[in-house]
């Protein structure tokens, strides 16, 4: 019964240490989405900069006349 005990309680340590990490992990992934978020929100803001841009450039170039 002792033995069984035993196991029981290192099953059960392990599970700790895994859960444990996988805590861990799962903070260290909801980090790097909140900074992969934020970077994507920047690069998009630059992308909509320079599309206005040249738009704005492609206005002032005069049409063909054919």
């Amino acid at each position: 019964m002792e033995t069984e005990l035993a196991v029981l309680e290192q099953k059960l340590e392990q599970l700790i240490r895994h859960t444990a990490g996988l805590s861990e992990e799962n903070r260290s992934l909801r980090d790097r989405v909140s900074r992969l978020e934020t970077e994507n929100r920047h690069l998009t803001d630059k992308v909509d900069m320079a599309t206005r841009k040249i738009e704005s450039v492609l206005a002032l170039i005069p049409e063909e006349e054919s």
